[in-house]
């Protein structure tokens, strides 16, 4: 029997801390990266690529580029989780999409589209993944291909005129 993977997978459930409300008394714009990329360790160890693995091949994964959208405010001690959604990988690199929702009440405050190269820590340079990390995405991207793609996927920054 083959294991039934999350879609989306939830990685993080915490609250908004004090230290994280600005002099607007809301969530400082930082710490919702802050949240996401605290997120990001549960994703890698569901993908394959935990501590012994990295350890073991001299890996790791950097982010190359990050798009967030603020699309509601969640106040001081609010309980919100981070659900991630696999959207593509290659052999060097992993296209996810990350949401925060309010925990209890399920609506979005923002999202997070990355994208992580897999890196050799000798050279500094992307490397291919291991075999058994790309048959877990092509796993996971079987599972989360049922997932609707979010409106936030591919935005781009501009002035409409």
């Amino acid at each position: 029997m083959t294991e039934a993977l999350p879609a989306p997978f939830v990685g993080l459930r915490t609250e908004i801390k004090p230290e994280w409300i600005d002099f607007n008394g809301h969530f400082n714009a930082g710490y919702y990266m802050v949240v996401f990329d605290d997120a990001i360790g549960p994703w890698m160890r569901f993908i394959g690529l935990d501590d012994d693995h990295r350890a073991a091949h001299n890996v790791s994964t950097f982010t190359v580029e990050g798009h967030i959208t603020y699309d509601r405010e969640v106040a001081e001690g609010e309980p919100i989780e981070i659900r991630t959604q696999l959207l593509g990988f290659s052999d060097k690199a992993v296209h996810a999409f990350q949401q925060m929702h309010h925990a209890t009440e399920g609506w979005l405050a923002a999202t997070n589209e990355v994208m992580s190269l897999h890196i050799s820590m000798e050279t500094r340079r992307s490397a291919p993944m291991a075999p058994e990390v790309l048959e877990r995405l092509a796993a996971i991207e079987a599972a989360h291909s049922a997932l609707a793609v979010p409106p936030q996927v591919g935005r781009t920054m501009g002035i409409r005129r």
